[in-house]
């Protein structure tokens, strides 16, 4: 076995209630506990993981519910959604840069900064998405996403949102090379 592959959990057969999604459309069919108990047993990636373009797609929203929230993961889940992905490019083993591209891929909006760090969600660190620069708009700086990997090409994140000393969990998203 490679130093890669080892760092990944084995393979396991899979069941009917295995929550080992393979890709971002078996990630989509998962509730909220599911997600919340996958991210919490994923591993931290290295920034040289996630080099490049990663395809993206918005999960599950916590702040809507019922038939909006159903609605919502509908439409994220069409070819019509406008994100599309992040853009990784590590600077070095500790930090590194990125962005969201958005409407096929032509727009690159809002630059994040890139180190590992603890998660909000316990007591283990992930790969720290921070939107707090001068470069984005007042509205996408209190953004803090993190991400675990699944698989060596398929991580789950979290986005949150700091409103003044709390951090407030918003979405779920998966990215995929």
């Amino acid at each position: 076995m490679t130093a890669t592959t080892a760092a990944y959990p084995p393979a396991r057969t899979k069941t009917a209630t295995d929550p080992s999604p393979a890709s971002l459309d078996a990630l989509l069919a998962l509730d909220l506990p599911a997600l919340d108990a996958l991210y919490a047993g994923a591993r931290v990636p290295q920034l040289e993981d996630v080099k490049g373009d990663l395809r993206g797609r918005m999960l599950a929203t916590t702040v809507l519910h019922g038939g909006i929230a159903r609605a919502v993961r509908s439409f994220a889940a069409s070819s019509v959604f406008p994100w599309r992905g992040k853009s990784f490019l590590p600077k070095g083993g500790l930090r590194g840069d990125g962005i969201n591209r958005v409407i096929k891929d032509r727009w690159h909006l809002y630059r994040f900064e890139t180190f590992i760090g603890r998660s909000r969600a316990g007591s283990f660190d992930t790969l720290q998405l921070d939107y707090d620069n001068r470069d984005n708009p007042f509205f996408i700086r209190p953004i803090k996403d993190e991400m675990r990997a699944l698989t060596p090409d398929l991580w789950l994140g979290q986005a949150y949102l700091e409103i003044g000393a709390k951090a407030h969990l918003a979405l779920y998203f998966a990215l995929a090379r």
